[in-house]
């Protein structure tokens, strides 16, 4: 019996998932690793997230900003999976225009997905508040992953 390796994928794949999905997870550093899970869009130049503006992330990247963010796609019985792990920075993003235009593209991301309301909370809003609000009220931080190092990206 040989090593089998999982096989790579290409840029194009790897775009390709990142394109398709809307769920990453990303892995802060610390004294123990701390994982989350959060939404992002992607401008095919740097991926997005949106958070709340407290709770432990935000600790965890003003001590060290470098993270790994996994995206990944799976058949229910694992019988097809594909992921990619970037390592890179996340930073807060800090000129108002571009924020206002992620904040929408979370906005249009929700709708045209059909996503549950539910999930504004998440983005430090009630999940009552009109969609609008999350382009237009300022009640979450709005980070991109910059300075990429690494791209691990398989699939079988």
């Amino acid at each position: 019996m040989s090593l089998y390796k999982i096989p790579l994928m290409d840029k194009e794949e790897y775009d390709e998932l990142i394109n398709e999905n809307f769920m990453s997870r990303i892995a802060f550093n610390g004294e123990y690793p701390y994982i989350a899970p959060f939404l992002y869009v992607f401008d095919q130049k740097y991926l997005y997230f949106l958070s709340t503006k407290y709770g432990k992330k935000i600790q965890r990247l003003k001590e060290n900003p470098k993270v790994s963010v996994e995206i990944e796609e799976y058949a229910p019985d694992l019988s097809e999976y594909k992921f990619v792990a970037l390592r890179g920075h996340i930073v807060k993003e800090t000129d108002d225009e571009k924020k206002k235009e992620v904040r929408k593209k979370f906005a249009d991301l929700i709708k045209s997905r059909g996503l549950s309301k539910n999930i504004m909370a998440a983005l430090g809003l009630d999940p009552d508040d009109p969609l609008a609000c999350l382009v237009e009220v300022d009640s979450s931080f709005v980070w991109k992953l910059v300075d990429v190092k690494e791209i691990i990206a398989l699939k079988n």
